[in-house]
Formats: structure tokens, sequence, C-alpha cells
């Protein structure tokens, strides 16, 4: 029981859902609403509407014009604004301005080959309009030398001579004509503006006083070497930044007050917090699975065993999988949409597999996306004159049951999932499957063949990239947990782990909107980040801690600035390392014996299989971590069960055997304790479990959902 008076909302506006979890006041402590994240015929925005609807079943006097935002403690939230905004390239109109003779450097960008035998290149478009060369230009002094002329002190002690100053006398009216072009954002890319920002300072000066909206500093948004990575995220900032400063400016509006008297937290693509103020584009991008993994890693993984976890998030419009094994795994350079991000994220790798995906068959082969049928117009048994999607295969194999479903569908979202309509879709492909093989000697595909071939395609386009993070690294498979969640997620972790060869299955009690519940655990963090020029050893070593030392300082205030402090703060140093001559360097936290040396060679031949002893080690960069651990969500237990588990009904569902009675349970009914054997579906409001043959469920006392699976021998299969 919740003895809260106010509420808190842990929110995640995904491509096709906004899955929305409120701790509210009184029995039973908890409201969970899943809604269309595009529905513009019944509301404007989904994240507001959801809240709407929890205060308007739980207050009496609720005001349905504008919500009372002083009945809310705080407001969490991930969302793919930002990401669906750089997909569509829906951004703000920006400029770039960068030093002079570096003008098409993102054009030409690193001259890599992700489709080395494409005959058809397709370059991404540039997310800039226009294009701003300064003549400003430092050379890097070495101890020895003493220049004539102006010289800057950088941020790692370095001094600078500066051979070119920006004449912002010149580069004014240039300015003034990005603004009669109707460009407010702009992108400061200097050449050694990582280690010396002063000139990019002096332009962002000017800039604010002529009226520019955004300005993004390459100095403040990422500080690290790379022009072209760096360029490319100060880009993102200045591009996304404003649509997310537009979005937030009409969530608020939704409410009496503003919000004023509420916290209001964004997800970071990082894993942590930050007030809607300091939420940027260049931190957005996995703003929403970000909050998968920390809810897996805060409620699945075992401090005392220590055993890894692969977390599985098959959502409707993609599949996102990452690791956790007992740190996040960050990533500091990705690939989104065609634009080179240097940023901290989680270690997310997404496939466009997903409950929406889309099901193809061409030239003999089962296809399944990487066309989504998305929110609008979905899977066909959406009502919608859909499409054709894994969804759809699933509701014709008898694993999703309309009956037990939300009947959120058709015009005035009150009808069930059609069965008939993805049915006869379905039979229509197998016909003109069994007629391209129609001259060979392969018996006909029935329907629920060709519905099961293509939930196995659509399988295997999953332990692709599971794989990646785990045995491709150096990690064995089968000695970690699958932790399942997503919308989509219980359907098919049974065959995913079997596939695997895992035999141990963690599904959340709210896995169906664990991405929400796990913003609503997550902890604010601030980070700071300074480049460096060092050869790492027992001289250099007492600065470097010095340094981290001061940046622990700078991100501690940060949080305090928040009202958290002392004993709610940890703060984790680290390191970017690589060897001398390499250009793959990896962060490395600081250990407790402070021996980075041995805790970056051993991290370098897990990762690549050796280690280059007669190399000098260098420092790239120094970061610090502080994490602020605020309130958050609470957990509650259910009542422990004596008697057998409850049974809705007995149904049919089709499996590699053929059509198996299935029992049908609604998991609220089940008890802790309770034992359930397959074949068997497990019903929520918010997702579908299907326990396969050869599977066995144990109820935990919170309510989440333990599998043993019989993983089989290849002679087996």
């Amino acid at each position: 029981m919740s003895n809260k008076t106010q509420f808190r909302f842990s929110i995640d506006r995904g491509g096709t859902f906004t899955d929305v979890y409120a701790e509210v006041p009184g029995e039973p402590g908890f409201k969970i609403i899943k809604l269309l994240s595009e529905d513009p015929a019944n509301y404007d925005d989904a994240p507001r509407e959801g809240i709407r609807r929890i205060l308007a079943e739980y207050q009496q006097d609720f005001d349905d014009r504008k919500i009372d935002g002083s009945q809310i403690e705080w407001i969490r939230m991930g969302t793919t604004v930002a990401t669906n905004a750089l997909l569509e390239r829906k951004g703000a109109p920006s400029a770039l301005v960068i030093t002079k003779g570096f003008a098409d450097v993102l054009q030409i960008g690193n001259q890599d080959r992700p489709h080395i035998f494409d005959l058809q290149i397709k370059k991404p478009e540039l997310l800039y309009r226009q294009v701003i060369e300064v003549d400003e230009r430092l050379r890097l002094l070495r101890p020895q030398e003493i220049a004539e002329g102006e010289v800057l002190v950088g941020v790692t002690g370095e001094y600078f001579a500066v051979l070119a100053r920006p004449d912002l006398k010149a580069l004014r009216p240039q300015l003034a004509e990005l603004l009669k072009q109707g460009i407010t954002s702009i992108a400061v890319v200097f050449l050694h503006a990582y280690a010396c920002p002063q000139h990019e300072q002096a332009v962002e000066k000017l800039a604010r006083e002529m009226g520019f909206d955004q300005i993004s500093l390459s100095s403040k948004v990422i500080p690290m070497v790379k022009l072209v990575s760096r360029g490319d995220t100060t880009m993102v900032d200045s591009y996304l930044t404003p649509h997310i400063r537009s979005y937030l400016e009409s969530f608020k509006k939704g409410f009496k007050g503003g919000l004023a008297d509420t916290q209001l937290l964004f997800m970071q693509s990082d894993g942590g917090l930050a007030p809607a103020e300091d939420f940027t584009g260049s931190r957005a991008i996995l703003s929403g699975p970000a909050g998968g993994v920390v809810g897996y890693a805060m409620t699945t993984y075992n401090r005392e065993t220590k055993k890894p976890v692969i977390g599985f998030d098959m959502g409707g419009t993609s599949t996102d999988v990452s690791r956790y094994g007992g740190e996040y795994e960050l990533t500091f350079e990705t690939r989104t949409a065609g634009v080179r991000i240097q940023a901290p994220q989680l270690d997310i790798r997404t496939v466009a597999a997903g409950g929406g995906s889309r099901l193809f068959f061409d030239n003999g082969m089962f296809l399944v996306g990487p066309e989504s049928a998305g929110a609008h117009p979905g899977p066909v048994c959406y009502r919608k004159n859909g499409f054709l999607a894994v969804t759809d295969a699933n509701l014709v194999l008898g694993r999703l049951q309309p009956d037990h479903f939300p009947n959120i569908f058709g015009e005035d979202e009150d009808q069930p999932l059609d069965f008939d309509e993805s049915r006869h879709r379905m039979s229509e492909l197998t016909d003109r499957i069994n007629d391209y093989y129609k001259d060979s000697n392969r018996p006909p595909l029935t329907v629920e063949e060709t519905a099961l071939g293509f939930l196995q395609v659509a399988n295997e386009v999953m332990v692709r990239p599971i794989r990646e993070v785990s045995v491709m690294r150096g990690f064995d498979i089968k000695d970690h947990v699958l932790a399942t969640f997503g919308g989509a997620g219980g359907q098919h972790a049974c065959a995913v782990a079997r596939s695997l060869g895992i035999s141990s299955i963690f599904i959340h009690r709210f896995a169906g909107i664990l991405s929400a519940y796990g913003i609503g655990l997550a902890d604010t963090v601030a980070e700071k980040q300074q480049p460096a020029a060092k050869i790492l050893s027992a001289n250099t070593l007492p600065g470097l801690v010095d340094t981290l030392s001061s940046l622990q300082q700078e991100t501690e205030q940060e949080l305090a600035d928040q009202g958290l402090s002392g004993e709610a703060i940890q703060s984790l140093h680290y390191l970017n390392l690589r060897y001398q001559g390499t250009d793959t360097p990896m962060m490395i936290e600081q250990p407790a014996d402070n021996d980075f040396i041995t805790a970056f060679t051993t991290a370098y031949r897990r990762e690549f299989g050796f280690k280059l002893s007669e190399r000098d080690i260098l420092v790239d960069d120094l970061r610090v971590r502080s994490i602020g651990r605020a309130s958050k969500l609470t957990s509650f237990p259910i009542p422990s069960g004596d008697s057998p588990p409850k049974k809705l009904s007995t149904t049919r569902c089709y499996f590699e055997g053929g059509w198996q009675q299935t029992n049908l349970y609604n998991l609220d009914d089940l008890k802790g304790g309770h034992i359930i054997y397959g074949p068997a579906i497990l019903i929520q409001d918010t997702s579908t479990m299907v326990l396969e043959p050869d599977c066995t469920a144990e109820i935990t006392e919170y309510g989440d959902v333990q599998i043993k699976v019989l993983v089989r021998s290849r002679k087996q299969h």
C-alpha cells in the first residue's frame, strides 16, 4: 500500500506505444496505462493523456481542461522525440560554423564503408543548411618552445599559439544573414576547441547577443579529439535540442502552472536522469531504451551470484539487446540515422524486428522487416487496414488471445484484435508461397507453418545482436540470464533462449512496460569530461587523479544544486586509454588499487584477444560520472499461494510439434511460489508470455516470472 499523497509518473514514449507507470495513493499503490503514441483523433500528446486519465480516475474534483501539476511529486520520462526527429530529418533549421578550410569535413566524414559491396551508395542527408568558415587557428606549443604573439592556456594546462583570431566584425553580417533565412540554431566546431575553447566562446557570446536560440559549442557538447565525430555530435545537438525544447514547452502548457512545483526529469542515453532544462539532443537518442536497461539491471542482476544478464527488449517497432554484468556498459561513438555521435551511450544494439515488423516473401525467402507497420496503421489485426506483421503471426498461432488483449482498436478504440482478418491475410500469403513452389517436390505449407516460419526468421534476426554483445566480446552466452521485456518479448523469450543455449529467463512483473518502470528506478547523473595528453605511468598518475578529483567537485555541485548531497551521491572516475599507435580507446573505471595499467591490459585482451606489451598507454580523456540517488519507485509484494494456481481456461496453441492444448493463466491471479508447466500462456494487461513445451515458470514473491528452459542438444533438434 502506498502512503503517499502525491502521484509519481514514470513514462516511456516509444515508437508504437506510450507506457505510463504511476504510484498512486491508496491500494494497490500503482496504476498502469498503455496508449498508442500517435492517435491525433483522440489526443494531442500521449504522455500527458496518460497522466490525465490516471488523475481523473483518482481525483473526484478533477478539472479536465488543465491538469493540476501540484498533485504530482515527479514525472520521469524517456522519449523518442529526438530519435524520430533525427530519423525523419525534422529538426531545427541549423548552420555549421567551423574553422576555415574544413567546410566539407562533416560531408566527407571518415570514409568508412558500412556496406562495402553496395553499388549504389546513398549518403545520409546533411543536418545543416549553411556553412560559415571562420579564419581561426591555434597551434600546440611544445614545452621548450617560446612563441611570439598571443598565447592561450588550454583546459589541459597546455599552451597554444594563436595563429589567427576569429574576426567577429566580419562574422557578424554572416550570422545576420542566417537569421534572415530563419536559421536560429548553430553548431560551432573549431579545430582545437576540445582543449582550448576560447575562440568558440567568443563566437557564442556574439551569436547570443544577436538573438540565436540555440548555440551548441563542441567544447561543451563533447570535449574530445576527432574533429569529424565531435562535429557531428555538436551538429546533432544543435539540430535536435530546439525540437526537444519545443516539445517540453508544449508538454508543460497542458498543466496548471506549467509544472512549476513538479520535478520533471528525462532519461538520457547513458542511463542517467537529467533535469528537463539540461536535456539536450546529443544525449537523447537512446532515451527510451536506456530505461529498459536500468529496469532489468536493477531488478534482475543478483549482486551475490554476479550472474550476468542479457537484456532482450522486443517492442512494436524494434528489438533492443544489451548486457549488464554489474556495471552499465557504455559506448562512446555510435552511428544513428547515418550520423556519427560521440557521446556516452549505453551499449544497446537495435534491430528492426518487433511486433510490428512486416512479413514479406521475396525470391523464395521469408523476410521479416526492416519495414514496420508502426502504430498507424499497424498490423492487420489493429483494424486500420494495416500490414501483415509479426503480431499477426503470433495471433494466428494462438499465442495472442483477443479475448484477453486490450480492446483499444477500431475507429472508436473499443474493439479487440481482428483474428479473422489476420488469418485471411496469412492464408493469402501462404497461397502465394505454395504457388511459388508448385513445381518443386515440397509439400504445400499450411497457414500455421507459414506463420511459424516467419516467427523463426524473426527470432534469428533478434539472436544475432545478442551474440554480438556477448560471444563476440569474449563472454560465454550460456552463463547469462535472459531478461525479457517489452510488449512482445514474452511471446518469443523461450524460443530465443533455447536458440542461444540459455537455460534461465527472468520476466519482470511489469515486463510489458519495463522501460517506463526502469526510468522510475534510475538515478540522477551529472558528468564531466576533459581531454588529456599524457602517457600513463607512475609519474603522471597522481596528476591525473588530482584532475579527476577537481572534475568530481564540479559534478557533485551540479547534483547538490538539485537537492542531492552527502551519502546520496556516488562518483566514479574513468580514464579513456589506448595503446600508442592505435585508434581504439577504452574507457576504464578507476580500480580499487589505482592500477589503471593492469585494468586496461586485462580489458584489452578480453576484447581483442591480445595486448601490446612494448607500447606506451596514452590517456585521451578523463571522465567523472556522479550519481545522485533520489527517491525511486516502490516494489509491491504479492501474496504467497498455498492452493494450486488458478487457471482461466484451456486453448490451442501452435508449436513446432503442431497444435497443443495450452493452459491460460492471468498473471495477476497467480501467487508467490506457484509453478506453471508449459505449454501455457500467462496474460497481463500489458504483455502476453508464451511458456513453450519443456519450460517451467515459477512466480516470485514480487510477481515476477522465472523460467527454466530445457535446452536441447543439436542431436535432439
